[in-house]
């Protein structure tokens, strides 16, 4: 019976590492699709310049961040795939 509660312990916390890892994933797609989910994503304040391809803004620490779109999706600059 102690054998069965363990595998029974084991398999519902596979299943909930599962399934957070499903929710991450799908998070991060949600925020790279647009450029202003990836700007709240990001947690700017302001928004300082845009254009169809990047955009700057303004972190609450004061730090300035250019995002900028690749693929139809948007990064951080720097961070994002590599174009060749």
């Amino acid at each position: 019976m102690r054998r069965k509660a363990t595998i029974t312990v084991f398999v519902g916390l596979a299943i909930a590492a599962a399934l957070f890892c499903i929710y991450q994933l799908h998070h991060l797609e949600v925020a790279h699709s647009t450029f202003e989910n990836y700007y709240q994503f990001r947690g700017c304040v302001q928004l300082l310049e845009k254009t169809d391809a990047y955009g700057t803004c303004k972190l609450a620490s004061g730090q300035t961040i250019k995002i900028v779109g690749i693929n139809n999706k948007w990064y951080l600059d720097g961070d994002g795939p590599k174009v060749f």
